[in-house]
C-alpha cells in the first residue's frame, strides 16, 4: 500500500508538470514548427539526463560502468517501443492543440484513460471494481471541466483522439518495462526515439528550421524540454513500477485539471461553475482506485 501511494504520489507530481506546459505548449504553437518544436525539446531532455545519470551510477556498485549499462537488448528494445507511440503522441498534441481550445484539448487528449483499461483487458490483467466507475467519473469531469458548451468536432479534434490512442500504448509499454531496466536510462532512449522521428519528420515536412524560431521559443522549449520531457516522464516511469496502468492513467489525466488551475495562477482566468464541478469529480475518480476492493477479469 505504501509503495502504491508513493508511485501514485510521484505520478501526480509527473502529472502537475505536464499541465503547466500545456500553456507553454500553446504558446509555441504560434511560432514554432510542431516537429522542431518536439525534437528540440526532446534532445534538450536527453541531454540533460546524461549528467544526472552519471550521478546516480556512481553510487551503484554492481561491477559495471556508465557506458557498459548502456549495452542492454531490452533497454534499447523497450526504448524504441516506448518511444515510437511518444513521437506519435507529442506530435499529434502539438499540431492538434494549435487549431483547438486550450479546454476541449485537455479533454480529449487524457481520453487514454478509457483505452488504457481495455487494453489492460485484452491483455488479461486485473482490474478493480473501482477503476471503470472511476474512469466514467473521470469522462465526466473531464467533459465539465473542458468542453461545457464545445459542440463542433473538426480535424484538430480527430487528432488529438489519435494522440490519446498514442498515448495509451506508451502507458502499457512503461508499464511492461519500467520495472525490468534503468528507468532513467528508459527515459533517455524513448526521449532520443522521439528525438530523431521529430527531426526526420520536420525536414520531411519542410518545416523552417531556423535558429531564430527555436531561441526565441527559448522557454517554452526549455520548460517543455527539461521538466516535462526530462523530470516528469522519469517521474512516470517511476511511478508506474508500483501503480497499475489503469489507476496510472486516471492520475495522470489530472493534466487537465492542472492546466486549468494553472491557467487561474499565471494567466489570471477564472474558474466556471463547471469547472470546479469537473475538478470534484476528477478528484473523487483518482482516489477511488486508491482503495482496496477485489478484482475481476472480464
Amino acid at each position: 500500500m505504501r509503495k502504491q501511494l508513493k508511485g501514485s504520489l510521484t505520478l501526480l507530481l509527473a502529472t502537475a508538470i505536464w499541465g503547466s506546459t500545456f500553456i507553454f505548449q500553446r504558446l509555441a504553437s504560434d511560432s514554432i514548427g510542431p516537429f522542431t518544436f518536439q525534437a528540440t525539446r526532446c534532445l534538450l531532455g536527453a541531454l540533460v539526463l546524461l549528467p544526472v545519470i552519471f550521478l546516480f551510477d556512481l553510487k551503484k556498485r554492481d561491477g559495471k560502468n556508465y557506458f557498459s549499462r548502456w549495452a542492454d537488448k531490452k533497454l534499447w528494445l523497450g526504448g524504441l517501443l516506448c518511444g515510437v507511440p511518444l513521437f506519435l503522441a507529442c506530435n499529434l498534441q502539438q499540431i492538434g492543440i494549435a487549431d483547438t481550445d486550450a479546454g476541449k484539448s485537455a479533454f480529449l487528449t487524457a481520453m487514454y484513460i478509457v483505452i488504457v483499461p481495455l487494453i489492460g483487458l485484452l491483455l488479461k490483467k486485473k482490474v478493480t471494481i473501482a477503476i471503470p466507475i472511476s474512469v466514467g467519473l473521470a469522462v465526466i469531469g473531464l467533459y465539465f471541466l473542458s468542453c461545457m458548451g464545445v459542440s463542433t468536432i473538426s480535424i484538430s479534434d480527430l487528432l488529438l483522439v489519435g494522440c490519446a490512442v498514442m498515448f495509451a500504448v506508451q502507458i502499457t509499454f512503461v508499464d511492461i518495462f519500467a520495472g525490468k531496466v534503468d528507468p532513467l536510462r528508459l527515459n533517455v532512449t524513448q526521449v532520443l526515439v522521439c528525438t530523431v522521428l521529430s527531426a526526420i519528420s520536420a525536414v520531411c515536412f519542410k518545416e523552417e528550421i531556423t535558429w531564430q524560431a527555436v531561441s526565441g521559443n527559448w522557454l517554452p522549449i526549455a520548460y517543455a524540454g527539461i521538466l516535462s520531457m526530462g523530470a516528469a516522464y522519469c517521474m512516470q516511469i517511476l511511478g508506474q513500477r508500483d501503480v497499475e496502468p489503469a489507476t496510472a492513467s486516471l492520475i495522470m489525466s489530472m493534466e487537465a485539471v492542472f492546466a486549468v488551475l494553472c491557467g487561474v495562477m499565471f494567466l489570471e482566468e477564472t474558474m466556471t461553475k463547471w469547472e470546479i464541478i469537473g475538478c470534484c469529480f476528477m478528484f473523487i475518480a483518482v482516489i477511488l482506485p486508491q482503495i482496496p476492493l477485489k478484482s475481476y477479469r472480464k
